[in-house]
């Protein structure tokens, strides 16, 4: 398995940054792993970026504009080019691709791997999915990455705040997004015609319920179903209505609720109870889904005008 620590660390060689960056790693297709990091450096050490290659592609967000960048592949200078923030680039690296750092640099690197691919086929029994669409230099307007791009970015600046099964589906996401508009990928959610066995909800939803810290991965969840994590996603949807992340979301709230109606236990021992990683976390997921705060809510399920604890 692919360590955060280990991408993050062949991620800071590459560009030459002074420590490793934040990294988030996910095993979500068939035990291979996904990964994304945080690059940036406002004074870089200047020079060529160093190789990584692979059979894998690396998807870039970028966050800062990079004007007149110099672009190697295949260990030769081939162009150059104006890189604006907002903008996707997707790197084939089997052929080594590279620049050159002279300037500040910001963006999210997301390392999707070819076996990653053959994957996404394979759960979907689709025809292969064949080499992704790598226009060097080119930078694609995609809405859809900057979403995922935005939510993962808040992942990664509080880890302590998203939930394993929250990363995955993210990651997810990604993988059959740029497989579908950059390779070709026709994602056939209709092969998946019922949701999951009535058995295997209940006991689904049991291992969720005994984890509201969301430390479980869906692959770990999955696999005890014999089931792709695509598959299992897609299936546990459709028989409760919600993706896993957020029906686990939706149980920390239940459990927060009935531990509010004790009085003297303090909101900050409750959220850490439920899973949450501190109280100002467990008051924007509250606030989210019921539509008051925590401390609202248990004044007016108490029938007092206590404040907030």
């Amino acid at each position: 398995m692919l360590r955060a620590g280990a991408f993050a660390e062949m991620v800071r060689r590459q560009l030459r940054l002074r420590d490793a960056p934040p990294s988030l790693v996910t095993r979500s297709l068939r035990g291979i792993d996904l990964a994304l990091t945080e690059t940036q450096d406002v004074n870089p050490v200047a020079g060529r970026s160093g190789s990584m290659a692979d059979e894998a592609y690396i998807v870039s967000l970028k966050l800062h504009d990079y004007p007149d960048c110099e672009l190697w592949d295949r260990g030769k200078c081939v162009m150059k080019a104006d890189v604006r923030a907002g903008t996707t680039y997707l790197y084939d690296l089997r052929s080594d691709p590279g620049y050159v750092i002279d300037k500040p640099f910001h963006s999210l690197q997301f390392y999707l791997p070819r076996s990653a691919l053959d994957g996404l086929a394979k759960d979907s029994r689709t025809p292969p999915v064949g080499d992704l669409a790598c226009q060097f230099g080119f930078g694609h307007d995609d809405k859809v990455m900057r979403h995922i791009g935005a939510c993962l970015l808040e992942a990664l600046r509080r880890p302590d705040e998203a939930n394993q099964l929250f990363v995955d589906h993210m990651m997810l996401a990604f993988a059959a997004h740029v497989a579908q508009a950059y390779g070709g990928f026709q994602n056939a959610a209709g092969s998946v015609r019922g949701g999951l066995a009535p058995w295997q909800v209940k006991r689904a939803c049991e291992r969720l319920d005994a984890n509201l810290g969301g430390t479980l991965s869906l692959q770990q969840i999955a696999a005890e179903f014999d089931l792709s994590v695509s598959h299992f996603s897609r299936a546990f949807r459709m028989s409760t209505g919600l993706p896993p992340h957020q029906w686990l979301l939706r149980q920390r709230v239940k459990a927060a609720q009935q531990l509010m109606t004790v009085r003297d236990l303090p909101l900050s021992e409750i959220a850490i109870s439920v899973g949450f990683a501190n109280q100002s976390h467990f008051t924007k997921v509250f606030s989210a889904q019921v539509g008051v705060s925590p401390a609202t809510w248990r004044r007016g399920s108490l029938g007092t005008g206590e404040s907030d604890m």
